[in-house]
């Protein structure tokens, strides 16, 4: 089978794909496909950007048109892939589709999804949370489910939902097809799969850990101080969309704020934002209407922007896995790009762990020197010239590159379980990043005192201050003190 003629769909989904301009089935769909029409649970796995969405969507719709009963649900790990897969489906359904479907996810008005499971709709896209909403208030009825997709499972087991999943799948009759999609599937999650799916069909194309060919990869050794001037260097040498990946949320909207004042044209997205304001900078983005987008990792799967030309790690992630993730939103659909990392010498664990994934069985590059070590007085490494250290295609380090550059505002995150069941992406956990601790308020405490319980008596004489001590140290009255001072 070489095109989609072969697969037999039926003549309206195969009008669809002649308009969106699917012509070649890519090797991850032409595996799975045909083993999704026979009914067979499938488990796949394929580098990021190779039709993973086709290869289930095609199957589930040619199911759909052919039965007159069933419907189908799948879940995501964010709103974003949800809204993603919800786009690429209605495509394929086509504008005069009298197929229902519903789009359930957080952030977004409970009343008008009900309205859209009042219309029972025959395909339901969602993340795990407000599915959840919607079956504990009895909106939304699962009975007649008979095709389950759990897309990027890996990144929904990590995030906490596994729970989640648990509970939805109680609501949908065991007699099912269930088919699961990631770009990376370690072996944890494949025997987590188990539970899920029942005696599946294991697809693999490429390596499940392997970015793809199409990526030039570059490396930066700089001080993290440098960092900010030598973003601003490479984008002004770099042609087309960039995509910026930070660590966290403050840190996103600081460095959206820092370049829009040098005049380039930037927003950014992180889990903050409201879903409509998210969707206007996603579809901003994609029309072109500025050519930067700082993000955290909550862009990092399902951003689908075929011009993309530049990925630049400016924060390490945390995850080995999203590094893959990341640089992933480059190279779509067979197109070239470019990924390039910032490294800094605190970032060494955190680069080997992401070698080990990339090179299985290499020699691990060497752990870059801890700042304040090696690093002169520039803070730029193992160099008088004050040049930082670049490399290509990952693993080691050649010395070459441009100007020494820097920001000034450092950044740092983790993936964390969601806190609550209630709409995903408005948990700062939820979305995999975090917000930076705020400093606790420091100022002159010249003529301040404080009372046992740790209260301030702003503007009062030493005399309190005298008189809390005392209390500290067991002397003094502890009740009436603090009225006498305020009194006085």
């Amino acid at each position: 089978m070489s095109t989609f003629n072969d697969f037999g769909l039926p003549a309206a989904l195969m009008a669809s794909l002649e308009r969106m301009q699917y012509v070649t089935p890519t090797p991850i769909q032409l595996k799975a496909i045909p083993l999704a029409l026979e009914g067979r649970d499938v488990l796949g796995s394929a580098a990021t950007g190779t039709g993973k969405t086709g290869a289930f969507a095609i199957p589930m719709i040619a199911r759909i048109m052919g039965s007159p009963r069933g419907s189908a649900l799948i879940l995501t790990p964010t709103r974003e892939l949800a809204a993603q897969v919800m786009e690429v489906i209605s495509g394929l359904l086509g504008k005069r589709s009298f197929i229902p479907t519903a789009l359930l996810i957080g952030g977004d008005s409970m009343s008008k999804q009900c309205a859209m499971l009042r219309m029972r709709p025959r395909i339901i896209v969602g993340t795990p949370c407000r599915i959840n909403d919607h079956l504990e208030r009895g909106n939304l009825i699962l009975h007649d489910v008979n095709y389950l997709v759990l897309d990027e499972t890996d990144r929904m087991l990590d995030m906490g939902f596994g729970v989640q999943i648990d509970r939805i799948l109680k609501f949908i009759p065991p007699a099912r097809q269930t088919v699961m999609f990631s770009a990376t599937i370690p072996d944890g999650i494949a025997k987590m799969s188990a539970k899920y799916l029942k005696q599946p069909e294991r697809i693999a194309v490429d390596s499940n850990s392997k970015p793809h060919v199409n990526i030039q990869q570059e490396v930066i050794k700089i001080a993290h101080g440098d960092k900010f001037d030598e973003l601003v260097n490479q984008i002004k040498t770099r042609e087309g969309s960039i995509i910026v990946f930070v660590k966290t949320k403050r840190g996103a909207d600081r460095m959206a704020e820092r370049l829009h004042k040098m005049h380039f044209k930037a927003d950014t997205i992180h889990g903050d934002l409201h879903q409509r304001k998210r969707e206007r900078v996603i579809q901003g983005f994609r029309d072109k209407q500025f050519r930067i987008l700082v993000a955290t990792d909550i862009a990092a799967r399902g951003l689908d922007i075929p011009h993309i030309e530049h990925v630049i790690n400016f924060d390490l992630p945390q995850c080995p896995e999203d590094y893959i993730h990341r640089i992933g939103r480059t190279a779509r659909n067979g197109a070239e790009g470019s990924a390039l990392c910032f490294l800094s010498p605190e970032d060494g664990l955190l680069w080997r762990d992401i070698q080990k994934l990339l090179n299985p069985g290499e020699p691990l590059p060497p752990l870059p020197p801890r700042e304040g070590r090696s690093y002169g007085k520039s803070g730029r490494s193992g160099s008088s010239s004050g040049k930082p250290q670049r490399s290509r295609s990952g693993g080691g380090f050649r010395s070459g590159g441009g100007k020494p550059q820097g920001d000034r505002h450092p950044s740092g995150d983790r993936d964390r379980k969601p806190r609550s069941a209630n709409g995903e992406g408005q948990s700062q956990q939820a979305n995999g990043e975090r917000s930076e601790r705020k400093p606790r308020p420091q100022g002159n405490n010249e003529g301040r005192s404080y009372n046992g319980n740790g209260h301030s008596n702003n503007g009062h004489s030493n005399n309190g201050s005298d008189r809390s001590r005392s209390r500290r140290r067991g002397n003094g009255n502890h009740a009436g003190a603090p009225r006498q001072a305020a009194n006085a």
